[in-house]
């Protein structure tokens, strides 16, 4: 049986209580280079976001889903992009919001979770990331939940006067 819920943390869709993190989080001038942000995002614009977010991933080709710890405290986001239903492919990205609640299984139960949506509800066949070459941490999860480094992407990123490389991971649902 699909859940969405693992031993410490759940997923769940967007509310519009979620809008004051979200703003938070997306005007954040750290995580830019990962999410490719360039300006920052008004209220406004997030609330329409979050009025939209129910939209299926069939229509938008992503889906976003919030990371809550078993309290119902939203501690990250996780989401679905580039959905691609004849290729059996999608993209996937994370973001656990404050560094204190990295690092203590949040990420890992988040992607296993999200994966399993995505090859059991989904029918995918593989799941991919993009990981800084710089970023340990990511690179470290994603080889641990047995996603295969299958590139590196030279030059990919330009942030703060330098071009970074970008490795591609993927996981195939055999």
């Amino acid at each position: 049986m699909l859940s969405l819920k693992g031993k410490q943390i759940y997923l769940r869709a967007l509310e519009p209580q979620d809008l004051d993190f979200l703003y938070e989080l997306e005007n954040n001038p750290e995580i830019w280079e990962i999410s490719g942000t360039t300006a920052p995002y008004s209220k406004q614009v997030l609330q329409l976001y979050l009025e939209n977010a129910h939209k299926d991933i069939y229509e938008v080709k992503q889906l976003r889903m919030g990371i809550c710890s078993l309290e119902g405290d939203l501690l990250g986001l996780i989401d679905l992009f580039d959905f691609d239903p004849k290729n059996l492919r999608v993209g996937m990205g994370i973001i656990v919001g404050q560094t204190s609640d990295r690092n203590k299984g949040v990420g890992t139960e988040a992607v296993e979770i999200l994966t399993n949506y995505a090859f059991l509800a989904l029918g995918m066949r593989q799941v991919y990331v993009n990981v800084l070459e710089e970023n340990a941490s990511s690179i470290h999860l994603f080889s641990k939940l047995g996603f295969e480094k299958v590139g590196v992407k030279k030059d990919w990123i330009y942030s703060n006067g330098v071009y970074k490389n970008e490795i591609l991971f993927q996981k195939i649902n055999s």
